[in-house]
């Protein structure tokens, strides 16, 4: 339990009375108090005279106490305040209901953190997920959002705190560290919400973290899940379409699972079976024979959906001279990249290749 929790409440509540009130620990240690002179003291026959009538509200030594409730027969933390009079005790009554709500809040929101973390990290038995979500009072179904938002280059701590005013619902939603790098934002949704308004909000978190703390974010959106047990899958979701994308589409800094495209396909092919392909498809010259200027036109021509005039005005160059360029394409590869057919076929070829080029990069040395 924080104590700045306490001390919270304690601040908000001094002001309507002038008696000295606060919380002290199960070992008897002052841990909050509107009197900052008390604070760090220890009472320790006045715990112990607590844990002795744990129910009752008690007088000791000039103060009133009662325990705020815990678990089992034992008690953390007890409310008092100086006095022995009846008001001391409506004061600490007062007090044992508001610092109390306090408490069970914010384990509440805490407990429910951990709950939603280990579920993403697969970390907790899908029979438990429901036994768990029962005593957290979880609503286990709810059209729920994953976000994973990773920072690049070196990872900034106080993006957490950022993306937590952002998200204030605590009982809706959670904004979980990861790791160095990586935030996961577990929202709650409506259950017409767009894939539109998902990148809307994916959008505002990376201009958020962008203008506050300057920090360049790659965000991936997992599918909607309507059911806590389906968060995993959808964290796993948000991963690859970050790894997906910074094979893929580089350019693009929010990556949503859904528009993955063939990329997803792609990426979960072997390697072997990735090199096969590329043999069978250029068995008259590799595409390592084919030079930048070559490829840029592909790429283009691929851009502008195989329409050879809008991309040779794109180019900057004559029609026949872009049709000289597929021709020589054609003689180089056998493929005539003016056939639908072909093109499919190329334009796989050309996320296969960017594919395996991306896993020899990532791959550990070996001498």
């Amino acid at each position: 339990m924080s104590n700045r929790i306490f001390q919270s409440v304690i601040v908000q509540l001094k002001d309507s009375t002038d008696r000295v009130l606060g919380v002290m620990d199960a070992e008897g240690g002052v841990v909050a108090c509107s009197d900052p002179a008390l604070l760090g003291e220890k009472w320790q026959e006045a715990a112990l005279k607590v844990g002795s009538a744990y129910d009752a509200m008690i007088t000791f030594n000039g103060k009133t106490y009662k325990a705020l409730s815990g678990g089992g027969n034992y008690y953390e933390y007890a409310v008092f305040v100086s006095g022995e009079d009846s008001w001391a005790s409506s004061l600490c009554g007062m007090a044992h209901v508001a610092l109390n709500n306090a408490k069970t809040f914010y384990e509440e929101k805490h407990d429910r953190s951990t709950f939603v973390k280990n579920i993403i990290m697969d970390n907790i038995l899908p029979g438990d997920i429901y036994i768990r979500a029962k005593e957290l009072h979880f609503s286990t179904e709810a059209p729920r959002a994953v976000f994973l938002v990773r920072q690049v280059g070196h990872g900034d701590v106080a993006a957490v705190d950022v993306l937590q005013n952002m998200f204030p619902d605590k009982l809706q939603d959670f904004v979980i560290s990861v790791n160095e790098s990586d935030i996961a934002i577990i929202k709650q949704i409506s259950y017409n919400t767009t894939t539109e308004e998902l990148i809307h909000i994916a959008q505002s978190i990376e201009d958020v973290l962008k203008s506050e703390l300057f920090i360049k974010t790659v965000i991936g959106i997992g599918t909607i899940c309507n059911h806590l047990r389906e968060l995993a899958d959808a964290y796993k979701e948000a991963q690859t379409a970050i790894d997906v994308g910074k094979v893929f589409d580089t350019e693009r800094s929010i990556i949503n699972y859904e528009n993955l495209g063939i990329g997803r396909l792609i990426y979960q092919l072997p390697t072997t079976l990735c090199e096969i392909f590329l043999s069978e498809v250029f068995k008259k010259n590799p595409l390592d024979s084919l030079d930048q200027e070559t490829l840029f036109t592909i790429n283009k021509f691929f851009e502008n959906s195989l329409n050879v005039s809008e991309t040779s005005r794109k180019l900057f160059v004559h029609r026949n001279t872009l049709v000289y360029r597929l021709e020589k394409i054609k003689k180089l590869t056998g493929l005539d990249l003016r056939e639908f057919d072909h093109a499919i076929v190329f334009k796989v070829a050309l996320m296969v290749s960017k594919y395996l080029d991306s896993r020899e990069t990532h791959l550990p040395f070996s001498g």
